[in-house]
């Protein structure tokens, strides 16, 4: 909702806090922490102090990175962590630089430093407690561009990354969406509209990152996805790992009417996550 304080969750959601985290200097972002729904009533009324130790209970944590519009508070993202929630995830949703209550300006580089310094900060607190990235969107291309910089620079491995709607790379991306099929026709479409993403280091290439990612990969895509076509999600799960083993995508027919954003209301969607990371 546009009005909503986002420094007050508990206004939407049970079982979760706003916190504020510097991931760089000048820049702060913003955070909801939702914790399991098994510890909602032991939630009742504690501090952050408390959230952050919460994170080493064993409960896996997704750190949860939402698309291109909107903030943490969007309707869809509200469902995804009233679901997880539910399932017994804890969940620390982020709002980008530039994005909610978050300041700064985005860029590539400083989307995927913000996802980086959450990780640290989780990991910091997080025992034995499995962590995951979880992208929506724009933020697939966030979650494999830091899954990929950990596991190259720190040798470290996440416990798994989920691509919901995800893109190849935002150059075909963009050239997918329904507003640039309309002007592909038109000469120097590329070069104004292709080009320009280059030249503002705007690359997200997920189709090269999960060619070197070694963790576990889920891809959910729905057929009558409109903004990211069906076709980007399977291109991106055919380029994905030579060990097919780890790698597993799955689709949600278009009688579902998902689309590009409301796969968090599919009511199996906890179960499929669960299964897929062998959890009960």
């Amino acid at each position: 909702p546009f009005l909503t304080d986002l420094r007050r969750p508990e206004l939407l959601l049970n079982n979760t806090i706003s916190l504020y985290l510097p991931t760089e200097p000048g820049v702060t972002v913003g955070i909801w922490h939702t914790v399991p729904g098994s510890r909602g009533a032991e939630a009742q009324g504690k501090d952050q102090r408390w959230y952050e130790e919460a994170l080493s209970d064993t409960h896996p944590i997704i750190i949860y990175l939402h698309g291109n519009g909107g903030t943490r508070a969007a309707s869809h993202r509200i469902q995804f962590l009233k679901a997880m929630g539910a399932a017994d995830f804890h969940i620390l949703a982020l709002d980008y630089r530039g994005y909610g209550d978050s300041s700064g300006h985005p860029t590539e580089r400083g989307l995927t430093t913000d996802a980086l310094a959450l990780y640290d900060w989780a990991k910091a607190r997080s025992g034995n407690s499995s962590i995951l990235f979880w992208g929506h969107s724009l933020g697939t291309g966030v979650a494999t561009n830091t899954a990929r910089k950990l596991q190259e620079e720190r040798g470290v491995q996440v416990g798994a990354v989920i691509l919901e709607s995800p893109y190849t790379n935002i150059r075909e991306a963009a050239a997918n969406i329904p507003v640039a099929l309309i002007y592909r026709q038109f000469p120097g479409f590329e070069y104004l509209f292709l080009d320009s993403l280059a030249l503002n280091n705007m690359f997200f290439s997920s189709d090269e990152n999960v060619k070197v990612l070694a963790c576990p990969l889920l891809l959910l895509h729905a057929e009558d996805d409109t903004v990211v076509p069906l076709h980007l999600g399977r291109k991106m799960a055919r380029s994905a790992y030579k060990d097919k083993t780890k790698v597993k995508m799955i689709t949600f027919p278009e009688k579902l009417g998902l689309g590009h954003d409301y796969i968090s209301f599919n009511p199996e969607l906890p179960a499929l996550v669960k299964d897929f990371l062998n959890i009960k």
